[in-house]
């Protein structure tokens, strides 16, 4: 179980994120939406380990952030919101860089190639790659350990609709193995296919928090597209 109790992050005088708690169990998925600057990003960061928390716990299972840093890491993935290095490694090598890093198979490297639909492209640079193959890579990469958590910033963003339902088809495959996922959209009709609770920020706070009991996805999918449209916007 992933556990947050009274997680914060404050800069100076600036409140990037007011205290929350929450807990996600094995196979299930949270999904943060709000506008841009709302704090999904802040949160995700501080899951991630790139950033600390001003106050507060997280343990993933029995271990802690702070406490047990390394074997917290150990047992999590990540997928930042967009690349900033390793433009002029090709594809392939790409992925057995980040592989070798958590001591992931070639098998595997060649198994995650086909996940995400790359295997043609596997000889091309990386800054070669449209917007949505390079989202598709950053998403590979995370695939590649067996790591207990998934923790995804804006993952769809970039992707056409054939890869949108491919992603939402990776994730529910993910969840059926146990997998707990943590990720960001601003598209509710993800959140609502995907998500076991959606949790709404705005300005660094909780504004709301829903599970999904909801056997009518499109129907979801409307509530939180209304909840979505009634945020400030804070960019």
């Amino acid at each position: 179980m992933y556990v947050l109790k009274d997680i914060s992050k404050r800069y100076k005088q600036h409140v990037a994120l007011a205290p929350l708690s929450f807990q996600v169990s094995k196979g299930e998925c949270l999904v943060l939406c709000g506008g841009n600057g709302a704090g999904k990003s802040t949160l995700i960061d501080i899951l991630a380990g790139i950033s600390m928390p001003s106050s507060g716990a997280v343990t993933l299972e029995e271990d802690s952030l702070i406490d047990h840093r390394k074997q917290y890491l150990t047992n999590i993935s990540y997928m930042p919101d967009d690349f900033h290095a390793q433009r002029y490694l090709t594809v392939r090598e790409f992925l057995l860089f980040y592989g070798s890093l958590r001591s992931v198979s070639k098998d595997k490297v060649n198994k995650v190639l086909d996940t995400i639909g790359l295997q043609e492209k596997q000889y091309a640079k990386v800054k070669e790659l449209s917007k949505g193959m390079r989202q598709r890579l950053l998403l590979g990469q995370a695939l590649l350990p067996e790591a207990k958590a998934i923790l995804l910033d804006e993952p769809t963003n970039g992707l056409d609709p054939y890869w949108i339902n491919q992603f939402i088809q990776i994730i529910k495959e993910a969840k059926k193995n146990g997998t707990i996922i943590i990720f960001s959209t601003h598209m509710m009709d993800v959140a609502a296919e995907l998500g076991d609770e959606i949790m709404f920020l705005d300005n660094g706070h909780v504004v709301k928090q829903l599970k999904n009991y909801y056997l009518n996805i499109p129907e979801f999918t409307l509530k939180l597209l209304s909840l979505h449209r009634q945020l400030k916007r804070s960019d």
